[in-house]
C-alpha cells in the first residue's frame, strides 16, 4: 500500500456523506495495513542483507586465506603486518557481522511479541527503536571499517616506501622533501578515494535496505497520533 497523506485523507473524509464517512477504527485499520506493508518490505530486505553478509564473509575469508598470503609473498618473507593493524581489521569485520546478527534477532523478537499482543502504536515505536539502534551500530561498524582500511593502507604504503629506499641503498634523509610530500599527497588521494567510495556505497546500501523505512514508520506513527488526537 502506498504511503498515505493523512491531511488528504481527512479532506476526502470530510467530503463524504455522513452515512459513508470513515470512522477512527477504519482509519486505524488502513494505517495497520500500511504498517504491515512496510514491515513486509523490511522482512524482504533482511533476507537480502543476509545474502550480502554471506558474500562479505566469503570475501573476508578469501582475503585472509588467499589474497593476503599471495601479496605477502610478492613483498617477500620479511614483510610482517603489524599486529595492531590485524586486530583493527578483524575487529571491524566482527563488528559488521555481529551488529547485523544482533539487529535480526532483536527485530524478530520485537515483531513476534507485537504479533502476539497486537498494538499498532507500540509495534511502530519498538520497530523504529530497533532500526535506530541498528543504524547507530551500523555507522559505528562502518567507521571502524574505514579506520581499518586507512591504517592498513597507510602501514602498507609506509613499509613499501621504506623497502624501496633500502633496495636503492639510500637513507630517508637523502630523499628530497618535495618528493616525499608528493608521495604522501598521492597516497592520501588514493586513500580518500577508496574510503570515500566504501563509505558512500555502504551508506547508500543501508539507506536503501533499512534507513528509508525509519522515516516512513515515523510518519505512520505521527498519522496515528493525529487520529487519536
Amino acid at each position: 500500500m502506498k504511503k498515505m497523506d493523512l491531511e488528504n485523507l481527512k479532506k476526502t473524509w470530510d467530503k463524504l456523506p455522513s452515512e459513508n464517512q470513515l470512522n477512527e477504527d477504519q482509519l486505524r485499520k488502513m494505517l495497520g495495513k500500511q504498517t504491515k506493508s512496510l514491515i513486509d518490505r523490511i522482512d524482504l530486505n533482511i533476507k537480502i542483507g543476509l545474502v550480502i553478509l554471506f558474500v562479505l564473509i566469503l570475501i573476508f575469508a578469501l582475503d585472509d586465506f588467499l589474497l593476503s598470503p599471495i601479496l605477502l609473498k610478492e613483498f617477500g618473507e620479511n614483510f610482517d603486518i603489524p599486529g595492531w593493524v590485524l586486530f583493527i581489521s578483524v575487529f571491524s569485520n566482527f563488528l559488521i557481522i555481529t551488529s547485523f546478527i544482533y539487529f535480526v534477532i532483536k527485530y524478530y523478537r520485537v515483531k513476534k511479541s507485537c504479533e502476539l499482543n497486537f498494538n499498532l502504536k507500540e509495534t511502530l515505536k519498538k520497530i523504529i527503536g530497533t532500526l535506530e539502534i541498528y543504524q547507530t551500530m551500523f555507522y559505528l561498524a562502518l567507521v571502524t571499517l574505514l579506520v581499518a582500511i586507512g591504517t592498513g593502507f597507510t602501514s602498507g604504503m609506509y613499509k613499501g616506501f621504506l623497502d624501496g629506499v633500502r633496495e636503492k641503498g639510500m637513507v630517508l634523509a637523502e630523499i628530497q622533501g618535495n618528493k616525499i610530500a608528493l608521495i604522501i599527497l598521492i597516497g592520501l588521494l588514493i586513500l580518500i578515494l577508496i574510503t570515500g567510495l566504501v563509505f558512500f556505497l555502504l551508506r547508500w546500501g543501508f539507506r536503501k535496505l533499512y534507513g528509508n523505512y525509519i522515516q516512513k514508520l515515523k510518519h505512520t506513527l505521527k498519522e496515528l497520533h493525529e487520529i487519536e488526537d
